[in-house]
């Protein structure tokens, strides 16, 4: 054949893992590919665990991959399983370093930390929908759902898979292109979740450290309502995450929330802005009702602006809207499948106003010394 193997290399270089999100062939998952005379490939494919759990979907893109070029005729997958020496190559290649690679100095991904002062109020949807916004406008995304009594996302998702383990490393579920972990994923049915602060502490810091998200552009944290052992175990393990308040328009509520904000003065977090939800329901005639009154989310920012003692804006206001329930029921997240609705619309601003702060070097310390 005329064709070279360097070409059908390249082609199945387009080939992702699914779960680790890198070309196969970058992964060592690529063991060998011929073509004979007749342009019949064989391919063999390495997967990291015996039982992967999307393997027909990587036997399905090399196959795609390789059909695209005009010397092939056909091709066959073989697949195998990788020596417990390549899966810790292969894990030495993707994190060579122990430890929670979001606090290393050349860290350049923005962390959200979602907080609301009582539940109720939105905040997994807020998380949810803004995250899946920015991976569809091409940014890499995850999502830790830290709330682990009350855990909503892979739900709001529609995940229903558990993460794959390669030895002790997990490898996370993707939704609508979000990487995503969540103690509901370990939990069996719907049991409860009951446990002390030492074992809340060593769930989360066992999420930031095994599990493998990869080069983020943002990660989202989905605490659990007011300023307990979580949201301190967040400031301890994630000095760097920045606090995103949720609340409603009425006083009561905004009162209520600003104690989650505040706690930014004793763990010495920045106070990103403050989300206002629920703010109103829209009439067919364009008027508003404002069902749980108004002006609570300005309250909000006012206050953590003085209590902080810098400027915390109101991101944005999301009306009551029956598709962003309709959408949370069913796992589809607003923003993606009603994009034009109201609520969609209001949470698509707040997510612009997130992607005009790009990665950068801002606040980290460099290693240069001057000559």
């Amino acid at each position: 054949m005329s064709v070279e193997l360097a070409v059908l290399r390249t082609a199945l270089a387009t080939v992702i893992d699914p779960e680790l999100r890198l070309p196969i062939t970058e992964l060592g998952m690529l063991e060998d590919v011929v073509i004979d005379d007749a342009g019949q490939v064989t391919v063999k494919v390495l997967l990291t665990i015996a039982g992967c759990p999307l393997r027909d979907t990587i036997v399905a893109d090399a196959t795609a991959a390789l059909r695209q070029l005009p010397e092939v005729t056909g091709v066959s997958v073989e697949l195998g399983v990788m020596t417990p020496e390549q899966r810790t190559a292969l894990k030495a290649q993707l994190r060579p370093v122990r430890g929670i690679p979001f606090n290393r100095p050349d860290s350049l991904t923005r962390i959200y930390a979602v907080a609301s002062g009582k539940g109720g109020v939105g905040k997994s949807s807020v998380t949810v929908n803004l995250a899946c916004a920015l991976a569809a406008r091409g940014l890499k995304v995850g999502i830790i759902d830290a709330d682990i009594y009350g855990f909503s996302v892979p739900g709001l998702m529609q995940i229903t898979g558990q993460p794959t383990r390669v030895d002790e490393m997990i490898l996370p579920p993707v939704g609508y292109g979000v990487k995503v972990i969540s103690i509901g994923m370990f939990v069996a049915g719907n049991q409860p979740v009951a446990w002390r602060g030492p074992m809340l502490h060593r769930a989360l810091e066992q999420f930031l450290t095994d599990v493998y998200f990869g080069d983020l552009d943002a990660l989202f944290l989905d605490l659990p309502p007011g300023t307990g052992d979580v949201a301190i175990s967040v400031a301890q393990l994630l000095p760097r995450a920045e606090i995103l308040v949720v609340s409603t328009p009425q006083s009561a509520a905004a009162e209520v929330a600003e104690r989650a904000g505040a706690i930014a003065l004793q763990t010495q977090q920045q106070v990103l802005g403050v989300v206002e939800n629920m703010s109103w329901l829209e009439q067919p005639d364009g008027s508003r009702i404002e069902l749980f009154g108004s002006g609570g989310g300005e309250l909000l920012a006012a206050r953590l602006s003085q209590t902080v003692g810098s400027a915390v804006p109101l991101l944005g206001q999301i009306p009551l809207d029956i598709a962003l329930r309709e959408g949370g029921d069913a796992g589809l997240p607003i923003v993606l499948s009603d994009p034009e609705s109201p609520g969609a619309l209001a949470l698509w601003s707040i997510a612009e106003k997130l992607l005009k702060r790009p990665r950068g070097l801002a606040g980290l310390k460099l290693s240069v010394e001057p000559l």
